[in-house]
């Protein structure tokens, strides 16, 4: 996938967070995430989208502390975040494709890393606003919720932050069934996981379904929609995947 798809995917995520958590009210209670209410999700997504505004039109080469959101409310903040999230997506919509800035994840150039990033962060708390609301969510295309399983697993996971360790040497296979070639191998040991794409080896545990609803699961949103195997694997990353 290209930058100007993944920008192209930010933008329509924005709107829909936005509808959704307009139509929810922000005192509304966030079933995914149960410490938050809607007003949480929205001051803390658009922080982060003015947090990575400002890395790409500054070409800031250092990273900085995320912000709180501003003590705002209502329609105000729900005003507020749409402000920021077209200011996102204006501002790497018109970056040079060469502009340097500090990113934190391995990626072929510094736009490439931030709107992907954008596009997945975006993508994630849309669905929480939309569980606030209630009804049926929207759908996220299979190849774009196989491309954010592969940032997360080769990504997030691949740094020291991960807590996903096992005393014991132990292997997961991550299955997206509607993506051809979606398949991942993630080696789990006292060190971050290594995960490669395509099938390793034996594995001991298999969580395998839509790469949407796959997606959604690894990112602690929803049940695993199928699990196969040692089910202690699957409950292992349930409990330590946190993303901090």
């Amino acid at each position: 996938m290209g930058t100007a798809e993944f920008i192209r995917i930010l933008d329509r995520e924005g709107r829909l967070l936005a509808d959704a958590a307009e139509e929810a009210g922000t005192d509304a209670k966030v079933p995914t995430c149960p410490e938050w209410q809607v007003r949480d999700l929205v001051r803390h997504t658009g922080a982060v989208h003015r947090w990575a505004t400002a890395f790409v039109a500054e070409a800031n080469p250092s990273p900085r502390p995320l912000g709180d959101g501003p003590d705002l409310d209502g329609t105000e903040l729900m005003t507020w975040f749409r402000e920021g999230h077209a200011n996102l997506v204006r501002t790497l919509t018109a970056a040079p494709s060469d502009v340097q800035c500090w990113h934190f994840l391995p990626a072929p150039s510094p736009l490439a890393f931030w709107a992907r990033r954008q596009a997945h962060e975006t993508a994630v708390h849309r669905f929480d606003a939309q569980s606030a609301r209630g009804g049926t969510p929207s759908d996220l295309s299979p190849r774009f919720a196989a491309d954010g399983i592969d940032e997360l697993l080769r990504g997030f996971h691949a740094r020291p932050k991960s807590r996903v360790r096992s005393e014991e040497p132990r292997v997961l296979r991550v299955r997206a069934t509607d993506v051809d070639d979606a398949v991942w191998t993630v080696r789990l040991t006292q060190e971050p996981p290594e995960a490669e794409r395509g099938e390793a080896g034996d594995a001991e545990c298999e969580i395998a379904g839509p790469a949407g609803e796959l997606y959604l699961s690894l990112w602690n949103r929803v049940p695993f929609p199928d699990v196969s195997g040692d089910g202690s694997l699957a409950d292992l990353w349930r409990h330590r995947s946190a993303v901090g």
